[in-house]
C-alpha cells in the first residue's frame, strides 16, 4: 500500500473538478428546460 503520510485534507487544488461540475449542471439546466418546451410544443400541436 501507499503511504499517505504527508497527505493533509483540504490541501487539493479541486478548480478543474468544479468547473466540469458547472458545465455538468449547465448542460442538464438546459437540457431539462429543452425537454420540457419540447412538451409543451407537442401538447399544443397534438390539441
Amino acid at each position: 500500500m501507499a503511504d499517505h503520510s504527508d497527505y493533509k485534507p483540504g490541501n487539493m487544488d479541486i478548480r478543474v473538478q468544479e468547473k466540469t461540475f458547472d458545465n455538468f449542471m449547465w448542460f442538464v439546466s438546459r437540457g431539462a428546460v429543452l425537454v420540457i418546451c419540447i412538451l409543451i410544443f407537442m401538447a399544443i400541436v397534438n390539441g
